[in-house]
């Protein structure tokens, strides 16, 4: 009997039945859904902030959060919601109009204006403190460093170990937007030493590595680039890295079923993993996984169906 044939699984909300079911009530146009969504996921950071980051992208391209808004209008939920769909919409635009090409100040201004007034509403929610950090690497010089220490801080005081929050600084550090990859690297190794044992936040090494490829990718000759990159992922460093965040994350053992919020994560260091060939992390991992990946990271570095189908034969014993 022919054996099963794996096929990796990229579901957007990460298995997320509930936020499925209210992303599909955005389609046809209903908000109640949304509304009992975030009611029910309360104080839960990580889960509040996946299901608002993907409620988001799906509002982006609707009325349905400004539909709820005028039925609700005081509600904190529909606020943050709004913060973090006008945030979207900016990135969109600006994706749209192209790489350097600014964007109308006033957009962004709009969007800040909607964070502002969902941290009002929601007093401890860091959601839409994470919005606000994400959308200040649009304005062409960024922010003052003033300001975005002190959105840092009332982010870090809500939920010190917030890996949404984290990855939005280390974006906003990065050399594609208002920094260096020294400084981004800085922020991501110190941030690793100071996390608990069990925190994914090491990982964010991982994310600073993905990170410094694209960058070379996009500011040399595309993909061609890529053959002298290498090295990128598979020197000493790169593999020290993958160990060290493993052994600080999950300590050596993997249990559990990874949550919705924290499966990207996951993806990220099985893909630096399997990069670097570290394949007591890399098979463990994977196994982990089964079926559910996200396609970013591998997507970055090829088709993501068939670089996890092939590091799969090589590293999953069955």
């Amino acid at each position: 009997m022919a054996r099963n044939r794996f096929v990796p699984g990229f579901d957007p909300d990460c298995g997320d039945a509930a936020l499925s079911s209210a992303r599909h009530d955005i389609v046809i146009g209903r908000w109640q859904g949304v509304r009992d969504l975030l009611r029910t996921t309360g104080a839960d950071w990580l889960a509040r902030g996946h299901r608002v980051r993907q409620l988001a992208q799906a509002c982006a391209g609707s009325s349905t959060v400004e539909t709820w808004l005028a039925a609700e209008p005081h509600s904190a939920d529909a606020l943050v919601l709004r913060a973090a769909t006008e945030t979207v919409r900016a990135f969109n635009l600006a994706i749209a109009a192209g790489r350097g090409v600014p964007i109308d100040q006033r957009r962004i201004d709009a969007a800040v204006a909607a964070c502002l007034s969902a941290t009002e509403s929601y007093l401890d929610d860091p959601t839409p403190w994470i919005s606000l950090i994400s959308v200040a690497r649009l304005y062409p010089a960024g922010v003052r460093r003033q300001e975005l220490a002190r959105w840092w801080d009332e982010l870090h005081r809500r939920d010190p170990y917030s890996m949404e929050g984290h990855l939005q600084v280390l974006h906003y550090y990065s050399a594609r937007w208002h920094g260096s990859h020294g400084l981004m690297y800085d922020f991501a190794r110190d941030a690793a030493g100071v996390a608990p044992r069990g925190c994914p936040l090491p990982v964010l090494v991982q994310y600073a590595r993905v990170e410094e490829y694209r960058y070379a990718v996009d500011t040399t000759a595309g993909r061609s680039a890529t053959v002298g990159l290498g090295q990128h992922w598979t020197d000493d460093a790169a593999a020290s890295d993958v160990r060290r965040t493993w052994e600080r994350w999950f300590t050596g053992r993997v249990r559990g079923t990874v949550a919705p919020g924290a499966l990207r994560d996951c993806n990220y260091l099985a893909h630096a993993a399997c990069s670097a060939r570290a394949e007591d992390v890399a098979g463990p991992l994977l196994t982990h996984l089964g079926t559910r990946f996200t396609r970013t990271p591998w997507s970055y570095t090829g088709d993501p169906a068939q670089q996890i189908t092939r590091w799969r034969k090589e590293y999953v014993r069955r």
